[in-house]
């Protein structure tokens, strides 16, 4: 398959994974351990392909299903890094999954609750970020925000709080990966209206502000030193100041759905991918003198006749990137060129 770039990236070597990527918002979990080499894993229908930094790929399964035939639709996996422990979550059409780092253990299985009068929607979990030092948000379809206390060991996991603030489906939520300004909270949540919410973390969750939805759905979220960076279904990435909720800037970055954005704390850089092929490289900043959100492309790759459905930096400064693609059975690795 080829693959065309411009700057200071090039590919370098693919993965296999044994089935290919679902079309699901954020579809690439990464792991980066200091000095070993990263982890990798991608969602397929109801299972997991997780290629770990030691031994052979590994495959979970969605948990919740009372036969082979009802066994729910896996929707996103994600590892989140606390600072007493790693734990890998699954969000699948049944509930919540988390497992050791390495997927070798179950620690926490967390069941959806069925409404008494469901929506027409499907019910399923989305949305995966560790917060706080101590918890774990998962977000839900009926836009519930669900906060799991983490123990520093163990498998006594507990649901402490349940955030409602959303009234359509939850798509992504990220905490904030530089310093929070004073008064900016450290935790934003999207959903597929567009509505963004900024909350500060801690043994209660506090609610800081809304961002009310345009028209759009968000499909993928972060969150750096005050900047808002949220990716729509218009191909369009806005800014926004997370302590004020105005808008600092607007790019046309893709012509189709984005479906990816990630960021790298050490530098600023921001990734997108989309179903257009493209994946873009940027750099976030502030000018100081003025201290207005700014934003520099630095680099564009296509991967040919792809849909781009999950894009994420191996490591701190950006210096690296992955991507998988719609039924493409491979992760594609990008270095410096």
């Amino acid at each position: 398959m080829a693959a065309a770039g411009s700057g200071p990236y090039r590919r370098e070597r693919s993965l296999a994974l044994r089935s290919s990527s679902s079309a699901l918002y954020n579809n690439l979990a990464v792991l980066c351990p200091p000095a070993r080499p990263p982890a990798f894993g991608a969602v397929h229908g109801t299972t997991l392909s997780l290629l770990g930094n030691e031994g052979p790929p590994r495959q979970l399964q969605a948990r919740g299903g009372g036969s082979a035939l009802s066994i729910p639709l896996l929707t996103q996996a994600a590892w989140c890094e606390l600072p007493s422990r790693v734990l890998l979550v699954l969000t699948s059409q049944r509930g919540v999954q988390m497992y050791d780092s390495d997927g070798s253990t179950m620690v926490f299985w967390h069941a959806l609750d069925i409404p008494e009068h469901p929506a027409a929607h499907s019910m399923f979990a989305r949305g995966i970020s560790a917060a706080g030092g101590r918890f774990i948000c998962v977000g839900t379809s009926f836009g519930a925000v669900l906060v799991f206390d983490i123990p520093p060991k163990g498998t006594n996991v507990t649901l402490s709080e349940v955030l409602e603030q959303h009234r359509d489906p939850v798509t992504d939520i990220a905490a904030e990966q530089g310093q929070a300004p004073d008064g900016a909270g450290d935790l934003v949540t999207a959903d597929d209206s567009g509505t963004l919410c900024l909350w500060s973390t801690g043994e209660e969750f506090t609610l800081l502000g809304k961002i009310p939805g345009s028209g759009s759905s968000c499909s993928s979220v972060t969150l750096w030193n005050g900047i808002v960076a949220a990716g729509y279904g218009n191909g369009q990435i806005r800014l926004w100041e997370a302590g004020s909720g105005q808008i600092r800037a607007q790019v046309s970055a893709h012509a189709r759905w984005i479906y990816a954005l990630d960021l790298a704390p050490l530098t600023g850089k921001l990734l997108s991918g989309a179903e257009d092929s493209f994946v873009h490289v940027w750099k976030l900043s502030r000018n100081p003198d003025t201290d207005d959100i700014e934003i520099q492309h630095c680099h564009a790759e296509c991967v040919t006749d792809t849909q781009v459905c999950g894009a994420r930096f191996c490591d701190p400064a950006g210096d690296t990137f992955a991507v998988t693609g719609y039924d493409l059975s491979e992760i594609l690795c990008y270095g410096p060129a």
